[in-house]
C-alpha cells in the first residue's frame, strides 16, 4: 500500500484524490499540504480524508509513510518542491506544465536521478481510448508517411480568469495559453509526431487586458521525419473546439476520431478510398479499451512503474520535450528567428531569467484576488 501526499489544494488537487480514492486497494492518502490550511483542511472535509494537514511541505520529506507524492500547485512552484521530495527519496507526479524553463526541467531530471525515484509528468490526455488507439493506428505504419500535421488548442477564458494571484504575469504564470493550456495538445503532438527539427512562431495577446502573457500562438514546425506542421494555440474561441490532424500518404486521421482515406482520379481529384478506410477503421476498433482513464490512468500507471519497478509512460524525459517546443515558441516570437533543435544551456531562453528578459509584457496585471470558491476544475473542448 503506497502512502500518498498531496502538494497544493486548489482545483487541479480534486481529480487527483478522486483518482487515488478509486484506486484506493493499492493507496492512500496520507497528507495534504498548501499555504493556505484552511483551504487544505476544507478539501479533507470534501472527500472524507482522514489525513494529515500542513502549511509547510518540507514537514513531509522525512515521512517514512509517504512514497509517492503529487505536484498540484502553480508551474512556477514546481521545481523547488519537486527536487526536494525527489532529493528525499519520493516518487513525484507533478502537474502540467512541467516548469516555466528548460533549466528547471534539467534540474528536476537530475534530482531524480541523484534520488533513485521517478518522476512522472501529467499528460492525462495520453489516457483516453481514442487517443491511445490513434497513438497504436499511426505506429502500426498503415497511414504511410506522414507529410503534415496540426494541432488547434483553441480555448475560451474570460478576463477574470487572470485575477487569480499567480495567473497573467511571466515570473508567476511562466506563460500564456501556449505554456498552460496548449500543453496538452503539444505533449500528444510531440508523442504522436516525434522529435523536432524547427520551429518559427508569432505570439500575441488580443483580448485580455488584465495579462502579461499571450492569449493567441501561432507556430509552424518541421520534424527531424522530414514531415511539416503547426500549433495554434487561443483563448478567444468561443465553443473551444480543439483537433489534431494527422495527413499521410495512404490517409489521414484526426482526434476527435476521425479518418479518412482518398485516391486520385485520372485528373488528380479525388475520390474517397473505401478499402483504404475500412483498414484503418478496423484496425482503430481493434485496440483493446482502458481501464483507466484520464487522471485516474496516469496515476494508476505511475503506480503500476513504481510496484514493478519501471518507467511511467510519461517521464520526466517526455515533460521536457514539451517544455522544449514551448520555449522554442517564445524564444522565437520574442527574437523573431528561427529556433533549431535541441535546446540547451546555449540558447538565451533556456533560464527562465532568460526568458524574462525578453518576454514582451502586453499588459500591467491590475487586478488580483488571493483565491477563487472551489467551484472544480472546468476541462473544456472537444479534446
Amino acid at each position: 500500500m503506497l502512502g500518498i501526499a498531496i502538494l497544493g489544494a486548489g482545483d487541479i488537487a480534486n481529480v487527483h484524490i478522486e483518482a487515488y480514492q478509486a484506486l484506493h486497494n493499492r493507496c492512500e492518502i496520507r497528507a495534504l499540504a498548501d499555504i493556505f490550511q484552511d483551504k487544505a483542511e476544507a478539501k479533507c472535509r470534501k472527500y472524507g480524508l482522514a489525513c494529515d494537514v500542513v502549511a509547510d511541505y518540507h514537514e513531509l520529506l522525512e515521512r517514512k509513510d509517504i512514497d509517492l507524492v503529487s505536484i498540484c500547485l502553480p508551474p512556477s512552484a514546481h521545481c523547488e518542491a519537486v527536487v526536494d521530495f525527489l532529493r528525499a527519496g519520493k516518487h513525484v507526479l507533478c502537474e502540467k506544465p512541467m516548469a516555466p524553463s528548460l533549466e528547471e526541467c534539467d534540474r528536476m531530471i537530475a534530482a531524480a536521478k541523484a534520488g533513485g525515484a521517478k518522476l512522472g509528468v501529467v499528460a492525462q490526455n495520453r489516457f483516453k481510448p481514442d487517443i491511445m488507439r490513434t497513438k497504436k493506428l499511426i505506429d502500426s505504419g498503415v497511414l504511410g508517411q506522414i507529410y503534415f500535421a496540426q494541432a488547434n488548442s483553441l480555448w475560451w477564458r474570460g478576463d477574470n480568469y487572470y485575477n487569480l494571484w499567480w495567473r497573467g504575469t511571466w515570473e508567476k504564470e511562466g506563460g500564456g495559453c501556449t505554456f498552460i493550456h496548449a500543453v496538452h495538445h503539444i505533449d500528444l503532438f510531440l508523442w504522436l509526431m516525434g522529435d523536432l527539427a524547427e520551429v518559427s512562431a508569432m505570439v500575441s495577446n488580443q483580448n485580455h487586458q488584465n495579462s502579461e502573457v499571450e492569449d493567441v500562438s501561432i507556430s509552424t514546425l518541421r520534424f527531424q521525419s522530414g514531415a511539416v506542421g503547426a500549433v495554434i494555440a487561443s483563448l478567444l474561441h468561443h465553443g473551444e473546439e480543439q483537433k489534431i490532424i494527422i495527413d499521410g500518404a495512404n490517409g489521414s486521421i484526426e482526434i476527435p476520431h476521425k479518418a479518412m482515406a482518398s485516391r486520385q482520379k485520372s485528373n488528380g481529384y479525388p475520390e474517397p478510398d473505401n478499402e483504404m478506410q475500412k483498414k484503418m477503421e478496423d484496425l482503430f476498433g481493434s485496440f483493446p479499451d482502458l481501464k483507466y482513464r484520464d487522471h485516474c490512468g496516469q496515476i494508476e500507471n505511475m503506480i503500476t512503474a513504481i510496484e514493478t519497478d519501471s518507467n511511467p509512460l510519461i517521464t520526466g524525459v517526455d515533460g521536457r520535450r514539451t517544455i522544449e517546443l514551448i520555449t522554442a515558441v517564445y524564444q522565437s516570437a520574442f527574437t523573431g528567428e528561427k529556433v533549431t533543435f535541441p535546446m540547451g544551456e546555449k540558447d538565451l531562453f533556456y533560464t527562465r531569467k532568460g526568458l524574462l528578459s525578453k518576454a514582451v509584457r502586453f499588459h500591467q496585471k491590475t487586478k488580483s484576488v488571493e483565491n477563487y470558491a472551489d467551484t472544480g476544475i472546468q476541462v473544456g473542448g472537444t479534446l
